[in-house]
C-alpha cells in the first residue's frame, strides 16, 4: 500500500478536525463513509457542527461543496436541475442543480415531501440523475451528507426504509466534552475556521484512495462473522425487519475504510463490532415501536448490540 496515500489520508482526517474540535469519531466515520463512496445521515440537536463537518470534509478533501436546505416546496428539479428555453439557440438547456457537488449536504433532509426526498434515490445509488430522457453523471467522488433533528416531528416527512437503506452510516454526533467545547467558545470569532483550511488531496487523489480501499484484505471468517450478523437480525424476535444484503456489502466496505484509515492493510474484528451499530441500526425496525415516539432508533441499537453479544467471535 503506498505510504504516500496513507499520509494523505491522515492528513484529511487531521484537517477536518482543526476545524471541528471534540468530535474526533465522527469526523472518522465520515471520513470512513467518504472514502467509501457511501452516504451519511446524522441524526442530531442543532448547533453540534453538521454543516461544519460536510464543508471541512468538502474543503480538506478539495471538491466541491454544496447545500440544499430540505422545505416541504421544495421540488425535484430544485435538487436536480432544470431544462431551460433557450431564445438564441431555440433549443432547451439544461441547467444542473446543486446535487452536482462532491459533498452534498441535504440539510433537515425529513422536511421535503416523500416525492422530493425520492429525487435522491438514483443520484446515491448509481451517482447518476435522470432528465428529460437523459442520464447524467455526478461529479466523483460523491457524497451525500443528511441531517435530521430526531426531536421535531410536526411538517416532517420520516424517511422510508428504501431511503434509509441507502445511506452508508446512520450516526449521532452528541455534543463536544467539556475540554472541547470550551476551546470553541473560546476561540468563536466572526472568522470562519473552515475558510482556514487548506485542500490536502484533490478529487483525483480521493477516487485513488476509493480504489485502494478495495485492496484492504477481509479474512473469510471475518466475511463469514458479517454474514452470521446479518442472519441473525432477520431471524430475531427482537426485530420485525432485518437487514438486507445491502446492509453486508455497506459493513463490509466500511470495515475495510476504516482500516485504512487507521494505517492497516486488513480488516479486524473489532472493525466489524465498532461499525455495526452506525452501519446497521437504521436498517432494521424494532418490534413493538412507532416511528414518533422517539425510541425506534435506540432500540434498534440495543439489538444490534444484543445480536453483537451472541454471536461468536471466530478465531
Amino acid at each position: 500500500m503506498s505510504s504516500k496515500i496513507q499520509q494523505a489520508t491522515r492528513q484529511l482526517v487531521q484537517m477536518v478536525e482543526r476545524a471541528l474540535l471534540g468530535q474526533q469519531r465522527a469526523i472518522e466515520q465520515a471520513v470512513c463513509t467518504f472514502l467509501a463512496s457511501g452516504h451519511l445521515l446524522i441524526e442530531d440537536v442543532p448547533g453540534v457542527g453538521k454543516t461544519t463537518l460536510a464543508r471541512a470534509l468538502a474543503r480538506a478533501s478539495g471538491g466541491e461543496f454544496r447545500r440544499i436546505q430540505f422545505t416541504s416546496d421544495l421540488l425535484p428539479a430544485d435538487i436536480t436541475g432544470v431544462s431551460v428555453w433557450e431564445t438564441k439557440s431555440s433549443e432547451f438547456s439544461f441547467k444542473p442543480g446543486p446535487i452536482f457537488g462532491n459533498v452534498v449536504l441535504a440539510d433537515e433532509i425529513n422536511r421535503a415531501t416523500p416525492k422530493t426526498q425520492s429525487a435522491l434515490l438514483e443520484c446515491m445509488s448509481e451517482g447518476r440523475i435522470s432528465v428529460d430522457g437523459s442520464q447524467l453523471d455526478l461529479p466523483r467522488p460523491f457524497m451525500v451528507m443528511a441531517t435530521q433533528n430526531v426531536e421535531e416531528h410536526h411538517g416532517t416527512y420520516p424517511l422510508p426504509e428504501s431511503q434509509l437503506d441507502r445511506f452508508m452510516m446512520c450516526i449521532s454526533m452528541g455534543y463536544p466534552k467539556i475540554a472541547a467545547e470550551r476551546q470553541v467558545i473560546a476561540r468563536s470569532t466572526l472568522d470562519d475556521p473552515v475558510e482556514a483550511l487548506t485542500p490536502v488531496i484533490a478529487p483525483a487523489e480521493a477516487q485513488g484512495i476509493v480504489r485502494a480501499i478495495d485492496q484492504i484484505r477481509v479474512d473469510d471468517a471475518i466475511v463469514d462473522y458479517i454474514m452470521e450478523l446479518i442472519r441473525r437480525t432477520r431471524d430475531t424476535d427482537l426485530l420485525e425487519l432485518g437487514v438486507g444484503p445491502r446492509g453486508g456489502m455497506a459493513l463490509h466496505r466500511a470495515a475495510r475504510a476504516l482500516a485504512f484509515v487507521r494505517d492497516r492493510d486488513y480488516c479486524l474484528i473489532d472493525d466489524i463490532k465498532e461499525l455495526a451499530v452506525p452501519v446497521l441500526a437504521h436498517r432494521v425496525i424494532p418490534k413493538g415501536t412507532n416511528w414518533h415516539d422517539g425510541g425506534e432508533r435506540e432500540m434498534a441499537a440495543r439489538a444490534i448490540g444484543d445480536i453483537l453479544a451472541s454471536v461468536e467471535i471466530p478465531l
